[in-house]
């Protein structure tokens, strides 16, 4: 572990029933790192998230987060940690409006001791379109508003990693290009860390980051960000086609 790192994957295995899908995997995530994990569908990349969360067990391995084996650690200690998480699908409530969503984290912990407003308003800054529809529905949202509004939920607790599945699936291009942006802000500003996965090659690349194949739940390259900061050189070695 590199006196930077912020999370570090360790040999981790898990999986459902008497299936093993993450197998042996192990990698760093640094401070202020944007790491992308790719990989077709099926690959146990999901699963290998729902791992490091807490939401499903690791087999055998370690996932060591701040320098503390959060291994057996609840999803909710975990979050409270600092490791926010924007499930793939969203998972948006739609019969809460925009900014219900947003808060909805600080309701369920009751920290009112926590400055939610000035949070608040950091949040509307770098999503306006929230902003604008904050007493909307959630279900009256686009794909690409409702992934917005995913990672400003995640936001809201100040985390210090946060795991982004899939956030460029069903979206229109120039939405995916302002989340990378958003993203990018976020790292080199205020030293946020993102591991992203992902199959779209041009937040890829955009992304400008290291990246990590996983094949059958299983790590298969390690590449550093000069050699996929284009969509060709991307789409090239990752054997991506999107």
């Amino acid at each position: 572990m590199t006196k930077n790192s912020l999370l570090k994957i360790e040999n981790v295995s898990s999986g459902y029933g008497s299936t093993v899908i993450v197998n042996n995997l192990s990698f760093d995530v640094d401070q202020g790192q944007i790491l992308s994990i790719t990989g077709s569908n099926g690959m146990g990349k999901t699963t290998l998230m729902k791992t490091i969360m807490g939401l499903i067990d690791a087999r055998e391995g370690k996932v060591i987060f701040k320098n503390e084996d959060i291994t057996n650690s609840s999803p909710d200690y975990r979050s409270k940690s600092g490791i926010g998480y924007v499930p793939q699908g969203r998972e948006i409530f739609s019969a809460l409006t925009v900014e219900q969503n947003i808060m909805l984290p600080i309701y369920t912990r009751k920290k009112l001791s926590f400055n939610s407003q000035n949070k608040l308003e950091e949040i509307y800054a770098l999503f306006p379109i929230l902003r604008e529809k904050r007493f909307a529905n959630g279900s009256s949202l686009s794909g690409g508003q409702q992934q917005q509004l995913a990672i400003a939920r995640a936001l809201i607790f100040d985390p210090e990693i946060i795991i982004l599945d899939e956030p460029a699936e069903g979206i229109q291009p120039s939405i995916v290009s302002f989340i990378g942006n958003t993203l990018l802000d976020l790292s080199k500003k205020s030293k946020k860390t993102f591991i992203v996965v992902e199959q779209n090659i041009s937040l890829i690349s955009q992304l400008n980051s290291d990246c990590i194949l996983v094949e059958k739940g299983i790590l298969t390259k390690k590449l550093k960000s000069s050699q996929i900061n284009t969509v060709e050189k991307a789409r090239d070695l990752l054997s991506l086609h999107n």
